[in-house]
């Protein structure tokens, strides 16, 4: 696509192949932008299925689920927060929406969070992420789970196990939020 936009003018004409358009410069910042995320949102969609391939399920995987949501915390409280992809977990749309507050309220060290029917409480706190561990948990080595937040996703992954088995989760976590860190999303 080429942009030619004369100095008087606040139209811009888009050569697009053969075809002219004529659409005022409004019209061109939105396609610019609805271009821009949507070649975003392909390459979340596009490493997402790639990663939970590799890294989500049962067997010998080191993550057991996980979540992304859509994040944006200087935007508008009537902006939900939506679940972009799941793995190993069917979310409620109502339980995101609570662990969503949890995460804005930021009070970790004195509150706990639910995923599902599991409480979890925080054991640790860094920068960009969060560690916890599940209290009610019927598993003997006890289950775990990691929140990474980014610019535009809260990154939710949950785990079975105790130390190696959180090592391996960080590992795999930390694969993923490194490719939407390096896109800035």
């Amino acid at each position: 696509m080429l942009l030619l936009m004369p100095a008087n003018s606040l139209k811009a004409l888009f050569l697009v192949g053969s075809v002219q358009l004529n659409l005022p410069l409004y019209c061109f910042c939105f396609v610019i932008f609805v271009a821009v995320v949507r070649m975003d949102w392909a390459f979340v969609n596009r490493y997402w299925e790639k990663w939970a391939c590799n890294n989500v399920g049962s067997d010998g995987q080191p993550l057991m689920a996980a979540l992304l949501i859509n994040y944006d915390p200087t935007g508008p409280s009537r902006l939900l927060s939506t679940i972009a992809e799941e793995e190993g977990i069917e979310a409620d749309p109502i339980e995101v929406g609570e662990f969503v507050n949890f995460i804005k309220r930021g009070n970790y060290q004195s509150e706990s969070f639910f995923i599902k029917s599991n409480q979890y409480v925080v054991t640790s706190i860094h920068e960009s992420w969060f560690c916890g561990r599940c209290m009610n948990t019927s598993k003997p080595a006890g289950e775990g789970a990691i929140v990474y937040k980014t610019p535009s996703f809260i990154f939710l992954t949950l785990y079975d196990g105790s130390i190696g088995a959180a090592s391996r989760a960080m590992a795999a976590v930390d694969r993923f939020a490194w490719q939407l860190e390096r896109r800035n999303l």
